[in-house]
């Protein structure tokens, strides 16, 4: 197995400490060893016998270096644009006038159906690409715009195998048909949920790795997300859920006592919520980007505060984001929920593995994937400063992206 030497490496961000003047050791597509370069080790048994006979050598000029970021939380899978409705909203439309014109999720929802497997998958294929060069190496991406099974299960697929292309970032598929009611199921709600929950063992075995549920009082209720999340942890799914709404509406608590994977977006909760989070080890997941839309703050320092861990998404969507770049949610995080560099740094890391349930990444160290970025920069301070910093090198599994 090729044996590679990274070395002057300035600032590197381990995922748990900080170092100055370090070095890595990749073997094929782990890391092998990581520390101070000083303390350089001269062999390393069953890696290489003679630290002189590394088959590879890069000098990385004293710069920045922090694992492959992980995006928690996204929507790549769709088709068309809203930008007439986005437009409508930024000049003082309502959500009724916009769903009026044609607006909102269902628009979405129309257009994708519309679109040739072959379109879409060119499109999302794009978009991905665009993660992996911002230095994502990892993307949480859900289903959602078909809400069909056939289209829901398509779109599971597409994701499986994009993911197989060179230059793809990894992959984390959340099959996420509770996305919303669509109009074929229009006034019966509770018959669409029994039918999403019918899909989800076919989900999974068409390589869904979680499930997810919009609860909120314009969504999907608890009872339903509870019935959903259980039904999915059943077929082997991990359970994650958009709790957007107001701590009364509930889906916190469920969220806490299901203990799910994670619980993403917590526009408005409140200290009670943050307790009960706090005495179970699910994480959550939060979107700057969202959050500026919708004018509300997650309790990001009091979830932090309490020891609830916290992971990071663009929350890259046709309404309302079109951001693909996770250092810009650091920036936005840094000002704006109160988080130091290291702690932002360290959501968009640990926190997003944490939430996805992976232990093999968002961490350099030994036998982790060597999933590593090499930043336009030489201190981690610059992330607060860049809003968007830019990459010079990403690796994936070892192998060169950028």
């Amino acid at each position: 197995m090729t044996v590679r030497l990274l070395t002057n490496i300035g600032r590197l961000w381990t995922g748990t400490d900080l170092l100055s003047n370090a070095a890595m050791l990749l073997q094929h597509d782990r890391v092998a060893w990581v520390g101070p370069a000083a303390e350089l080790p001269q062999s390393l048994p069953g890696v290489i016998e003679d630290i002189v006979d590394v088959d590879e050598v890069e000098n990385l000029g004293g710069g920045l270096v922090t694992p492959g970021l992980i995006d928690a939380h996204c929507h790549p899978v769709y088709a068309g644009n809203r930008y007439a409705e986005i437009a409508m909203r930024a000049s003082g439309a309502s959500k009724a006038e916009i769903n009026g014109a044609g607006g909102g999720v269902a628009s979405t929802v129309t257009v994708t159906r519309g679109t040739d497997p072959w379109t879409l998958c060119n499109a999302v294929r794009e978009r991905l690409r665009h993660w992996v060069l911002s230095g994502c190496t990892t993307v949480e991406s859900k289903t959602g715009y078909h809400l069909t099974r056939d289209g829901e299960l398509a779109d599971v697929r597409l994701l499986r195998a994009l993911e197989e292309e060179p230059g793809m970032p990894r992959l984390h598929v959340t099959f996420f048909a509770a996305h919303a009611v669509p109009p074929e199921y229009f006034g019966r709600p509770h018959d669409y949920v029994e039918a999403v929950g019918s899909w989800l063992s076919d989900a999974a075995q068409a390589g869904a790795e979680g499930v997810d549920v919009y609860c909120d009082n314009q969504q999907f209720t608890v009872d339903d997300a509870y019935w959903l999340l259980t039904a999915g942890r059943a077929s082997g799914l991990q359970t994650h859920l958009h709790a957007c709404a107001k701590p009364r509406h509930g889906a916190v608590r469920i969220a806490a006592d299901l203990q799910c994977s994670s619980v993403d977006l917590l526009h408005e909760t409140d200290e009670d919520d943050v307790l009960a989070l706090a005495k179970t080890s699910t994480p959550v997941v939060v979107c700057p980007t969202t959050s500026l839309h919708e004018r509300r703050t997650p309790p990001v320092r009091a979830l932090l505060d309490h020891g609830v861990p916290v992971g990071l998404g663009t929350d890259h969507n046709p309404g309302q984001s079109g951001s693909t770049s996770l250092p810009l949610s650091i920036s936005m995080a840094i000002s704006m929920f109160n988080m130091s560099v290291l702690e932002a740094l360290r959501a968009a890391t640990v926190g997003g593995a944490y939430a996805l349930g992976v232990s093999d990444r968002g961490v350099l160290a030994p036998g982790r994937y060597a999933d590593i970025v090499q930043w336009d920069a030489d201190h981690e301070g610059a992330f607060a400063w860049a809003y968007g910093l830019k990459t010079l090198r990403v690796w994936r599994g070892g192998e060169t992206i950028r």
